[in-house]
């Protein structure tokens, strides 16, 4: 029997939409800029390779759960995104047989700290501060899959006002060929999340804040900044 220093952390984990069983997440995975219109709200305009970032698991924020303002900045911007969760695994997975790792889809939101990104970018410095903090992404619940990849509109609000409105389709980089890309880098296995990069009209949040998003064919999810 193991005997560790201390009890081991908890498993992270995100409900199953119509199941009592629960998802246990391994790991999270972000693309960024894999929206045509974010990529040139944020400063650029072409399709490269998709380019990935992570999370640690326990930076998820379950439903029913608000996240907090986090310190170190001023500037916290929310980001939706449509969640892939794989409940299989593998390396060098080609874009044909990536649906074949996939569980099911959530509604996520990339929250970040811009402020720190910006900082960090200018001088060639990793994201990790600006990404990966406390609470950082709050998610709805898993969506079981059924066919093909959800394709609808993808939304979210702020106490009510529209942010950002936008169409899954309007993708650069398509569900299989971003499980594909990543498979390249990572091993990849089951409890893998995948947040896929957001559409235009990210923006600020404040404390106090009300944030709505959701998700065509796929779930929503509500949190507050506290």
């Amino acid at each position: 029997m193991t005997s560790f220093c201390f009890p081991p952390p908890a498993t992270c984990a995100v409900p199953v939409l119509g199941s009592d069983s629960r998802f246990p997440v391994r790991r999270i995975l972000c693309v960024g800029r894999n929206y045509a219109a974010h990529r040139r709200e944020m400063g650029g305009d072409d399709r490269e390779p998709p380019f990935f970032f992570a999370k640690p698991a326990d930076a998820l924020v379950p439903p029913g759960v608000d996240a907090p303002y986090p310190s170190a900045t001023t500037n916290l911007h929310h980001e939706i995104e449509l969640v892939v969760a794989l409940g299989a695994g593998g390396a060098d997975v080609a874009a044909d047989q990536a649906m074949s790792l996939v569980f099911g889809y959530a509604a996520g939101v990339d929250l970040t700290r811009r402020d720190i990104q910006a900082a960090a970018r200018s001088k060639g410095y990793p994201w990790d501060a600006a990404k990966g903090f406390d609470h950082s992404a709050p998610i709805g619940f898993i969506r079981p899959a059924d066919g093909d990849p959800p394709s609808g509109f993808i939304r979210l609000n702020v106490n009510g006002v529209s942010r950002q409105d936008a169409m899954l389709t309007d993708m650069i980089w398509n569900v299989p060929e971003i499980i594909a890309e990543a498979s390249r880098l990572w091993r990849l296995a089951p409890g893998d999340l995948i947040y896929t990069g957001t559409p235009e009209g990210v923006g600020p949040l404040e404390r106090g804040d009300k944030v709505y998003g959701v998700i065509e064919g796929v779930g929503d999810l509500s949190f507050a900044i506290v």
